[in-house]
């Protein structure tokens, strides 16, 4: 049996600003945007290379959903994004203005720094060791 997560939902407060900043500062594709109807919009997203999961942006409808843009873990670390060239992407997105929480670690399991994307959720970016 083979299974993969498909999609991870993010919750943000307008579609065209979240796609302009994860295509932007994180060198994200835009896979699809197709208009559902009545302000809705399926946008899927992936880092460059990725062939599986997908980040599906989903614009808050309401208080509650408005409350959770950028708490959707309470302030944990919700999603890690894997690299190839730590350093690389590192340097990338400090000049694009990202905020790093800390400077980089080198853990037993690889390079990682906790950052915030444009709502304030934490990302890391991780170097596995190999």
């Amino acid at each position: 049996m083979k299974q993969h997560i498909g999609g991870i939902t993010l919750v943000v407060a307008d579609y065209d600003e979240a796609i302009a900043w994860y295509t932007r500062t994180l060198r994200f594709e835009l896979v699809e945007d197709t208009d559902l109807g009545s302000g809705k919009r399926w946008v899927l997203l992936a880092p460059p290379g990725a062939q599986e999961t997908r980040l599906l942006l989903a614009k808050a409808s309401g208080a509650e959903q408005l409350a959770r843009i950028g708490d959707q873990t309470g302030g944990r670390v919700f999603l890690f994004l894997h690299t190839d060239d730590f350093q690389r992407d590192w340097q990338y997105m400090r000049a694009q203005g990202v905020h790093f929480r800390e400077q980089p670690r080198h853990e037993p399991y690889g390079s990682v720094a906790v950052f915030e994307d444009l709502y304030g959720n934490a990302w890391d970016l991780l170097q596995l060791k190999h």
